[in-house]
Formats: structure tokens, sequence, C-alpha cells
């Protein structure tokens, strides 16, 4: 199952979100560029158990090296797929959790939960002289908070079977809750990290977010920073292309939908993609809304409702939202 989105907009910049994928990409690029010291680079950068557990091993590393691994680590990648696919991943799941915490306090969960997957790694791989790199540990830990905080959220998923692509909409608590469930199996059926995969690192960082999420949002002190720095990233608009259900009676040729624009756009008119679920397949539509439009009003996408038996076709109305969260 590869995730495509999700259909939960964020209603605040995700700076810290794209800072951080922009900084795991840079340092992919200084990585690449080490050439034929590739491997030092990553032996000494990388998190290796060996260099905690083996005295001979510690014997070459400094304190300050030894301690700086431990973040390091997850921003190192083994190739360019595995840059994608967790970049695609944090791009996904990132933003939202960091509209529910605020810049600074998502900076430091992020770091923590890449520490607590590094440390269940090193527990259960204790022995092994083999460098796990990678941000999936810590990713693990923004779809752990992502679980709680969304879990009637969609992932649209492309799965292909026999080759053949579908996409489908699926509940974020069953796609994640599978994705974990995936991860343990994968533990507990090899030894290590066999296979360049450090599993529980992914296990240990996912309920690491949820702990640390709780426990967060538990905390006053938490909480005044989220408020405060949420003020300063406040989005004006809503996201560009959303998610469309429409509804309708039997007999009514027309379907019913709505459409989210910020008081912004209500004001200086915007443009929207709309992506209507039609049987297996997505149908695009692209929207203009007016300037000045009212909460309440009804823009009308003709011919693009029901097929009656007569051969003719209803409209498709949006009635316009004025989402009171972007202001």
């Amino acid at each position: 199952m590869i995730p495509i989105r999700d259909t939960t907009p964020s209603k605040n910049y995700p700076i810290v979100n794209i800072g951080l994928i922009g900084l795991n990409v840079f340092i992919f690029f200084v990585q690449m560029s080490q050439g034929p010291d590739l491997e030092r680079f990553v032996y000494i950068y990388g998190l290796v158990p060996a260099r905690y557990s083996v005295p001979q091993i510690a014997s070459y590393f400094s304190i300050g090296q030894q301690l700086f691994s431990f973040i390091s680590f997850m921003f190192l990648h083994g190739g360019f797929w595995h840059l994608l696919s967790n970049m695609w991943s944090l791009y996904i799941f990132g933003d939202n959790v960091e509209d529910h915490m605020g810049p600074l306090q998502y900076l430091l969960f992020y770091l923590l939960s890449g520490l607590a997957s590094g440390l269940t790694h090193l527990y259960f791989n204790y022995h092994s002289n083999m460098p796990t790199i990678g941000a999936s540990g810590a990713i693990a830990g923004v779809m752990g908070a992502y679980f709680v905080l969304h879990p009637t959220s969609r992932i649209l998923t492309l799965v292909p079977i026999f080759f053949i692509p579908y996409f489908i909409e699926i509940p974020a608590f069953f796609f994640l809750g599978f994705w974990f469930v995936i991860q343990f199996i994968n533990a507990a059926g090899t030894s290590g990290g066999m296979g360049g995969i450090a599993w529980w690192a992914h296990i240990g960082g996912f309920v690491f977010g949820i702990l640390l999420l709780k426990l967060m949002d538990a905390m006053p002190v938490f909480q005044k920073i989220s408020r405060t720095t949420l003020r300063i990233t406040k989005k004006k608009t809503t996201h560009r292309l959303q998610m469309v259900r429409p509804v309708g009676s039997d007999k009514d040729p027309n379907l019913y939908g709505t459409i989210h624009i910020s008081w912004y756009e209500a004001l200086t008119g915007t443009r929207k993609l709309i992506n209507i679920p039609w049987g297996f397949q997505k149908r695009l539509f692209r929207v203009t809304v007016p300037a000045g439009v009212k909460d309440g009003s009804l823009l009308r996408l003709r011919g693009m409702g029901k097929l009656m038996s007569d051969g003719s076709r209803g409209d498709i109305l949006l009635k316009v939202v004025i989402d009171s969260g972007f202001q």
C-alpha cells in the first residue's frame, strides 16, 4: 500500500516539517558527495550499537561523537528511494501533527521520537556492528501521533493488484494500525537489523510518539507554547485540492457537497481542485470561487450530477463553507 495523501487539511504553514524535509534532502546530497569515503561517513554518523557495547570499538570515538550519532543517524539515508519514501510519509502526516503542536513543540517531538527509536534499536541489537540510518523512526513517531489525532481521516492509497493500480481511501486508524502490525511481524520474524531495516526502531518510534503526544498535551507549558507559535504560522488559505463526497436522494438528479474556503479567499476569490469519488475512479474538477462570495452560497457544476432514466443529467451543487479556523 502506497499512501498518496490524506484528507485532513492543515490550518497552519508546516514550516518545521518542510524544513526537516529540506534538511534531509540537503544532507543526502552531502552524504552522496563522499565518494569512496561514504562507508566511513555512514559508520561515523550512523547509529552503530557495537560502538556502545564493545569497548574496543568505543575507544575510537569521543563522547561527543557517540552522543551526536543519536541525532545524526536520523538524517542519513541508504539511497534515493529510501529518502523518497521517508520524506513522502513525513509530508503526508507531519503537517497535521505540527498543526496540532506548533513549530517549536513539533521539532522537539520529532527529535525525541527519533532518539527513542534509536534507543529501541540499540536495546534489541546491542552488539550489532551494522550502522542504522534513516528518518523512519522519527517519522514513525509522527505517524503514532497522527494515529491518535486523526483516526477517522482517510488516506488515499495506491494498491497495485496484478499490476493494475487501484486507488482507495482507507481510514487512518486502519492504515496506520496495519502498518504497525506489519512492523511488529517483521521485527518478531527477523534477527536484529537483518536486511538493513530497523523494525524495532519503527515500533519504538510509533509507540513513543503516542506516549509523548499524550504527555505534551497534558503539560500546560507545551499548550502555551503551541498557542503562541500557531498564531505566527496561521494560513490564509485552505487546501487547493479538496475531497468532496456529494450526496443526493433517489428522485433528485442533483448531488450536493461542500467546499471549504478561508475568509481571505472569500474576499479575493480563488480556484480549487475538487476530487470527487466516482465508483473506483476519482473525478477532478476545477472550481472558481468568485470574490465576495458569502457563507452558504451555492456553486453549480452543470451536467455533473446523476444520470437519470430519460438520459438527462443533474448538477453538482457545492455549498460554500467559510472556515473560521483560517483567520
